[in-house]
């Protein structure tokens, strides 16, 4: 696979936070960070949108732990975070980009940040949570950049998937009935169905107070029934994924 570059993260740069400061790996990390990335670098997603429902053994160290372990040097540590979020992260992409091939992109994308700004990671937060928030600032990236093609070249071309992998007509109307969400209500939808995300961990993606994402999960949940409740629509796949890069 190419180099991966959007907005403010690339794999051979650092990446910016929103204050504008850049962090840069330390020397003495540099080999646990090339076998991390080798790491990534060696899987490919297999194609299915996860969830975050993670099977884990009762006597499994919690994501934080092994994201501590892994900033202690550990790479098998990493491997593990690695092996639970790829499906879910891909997943996440996946149901808010038509193309395949640049959500598996993204997922890299974001595996790598999490490499390169671990240093930054606390202990004391979700390692969900600062997860997801580094894949929605990606997301976001990819999405301006879209736009900006779009604005000076035109419609994007889009990457089409085979026949035999094209969705439902029942799956195509949900997703369209989604897509007419106001966008912060759609992504809080999707945090919590798909990502299952609590109303916390929500709240800090986001950065939303827990009570507006109380409130509007319902509102979004109300206004998905009732779109569900009108007529199927008639648009084909290719106009649906034409609306969802614009999302």
């Amino acid at each position: 696979m190419a180099p991966c570059k959007f907005g403010n993260f690339s794999r051979s740069n650092s990446i910016t936070d929103s204050g504008g400061a850049k962090t840069e790996p330390k020397q003495a990390a540099m080999p646990i960070l090339a076998q991390a990335s080798a790491l990534i670098e060696g899987s490919a997603m297999d194609g299915t949108p996860g969830n975050s429902g993670l099977e884990r053994s009762a006597t499994a160290e919690t994501d934080e732990q092994l994201m501590v372990a892994f900033l202690r040097g550990s790479t098998d540590a990493f491997g593990e975070l690695f092996a639970r979020y790829k499906q879910p992260l891909f997943g996440f992409f996946r149901r808010r980009i038509a193309d395949q091939a640049q959500a598996e992109e993204l997922t890299q994308d974001t595996f790598f940040a999490i490499v390169r700004a671990s240093s930054r990671y606390e202990p004391r937060a979700l390692f969900r949570t600062y997860l997801y928030s580094i894949a929605f600032k990606i997301l976001g990236a990819y999405r301006r950049k879209t736009a900006l093609r779009a604005t000076f070249f035109g419609t994007v071309t889009l990457s089409r998937e085979p026949a035999s992998q094209s969705p439902s007509h029942a799956e195509l109307w949900l997703r369209e009935a989604v897509a007419k969400l106001e966008r912060v209500d759609r992504e809080i939808l999707l945090l919590r169905e798909f990502e299952q995300l609590s109303y916390a961990e929500i709240a800090g993606v986001l950065r939303l107070p827990l009570n507006t994402v109380r409130s509007r999960l319902f509102r979004a949940r109300i206004a998905l029934r009732d779109l569900l409740a009108t007529p199927a629509p008639k648009s084909s796949p290719t106009q649906l994924a034409e609306r969802e890069e614009c999302l």
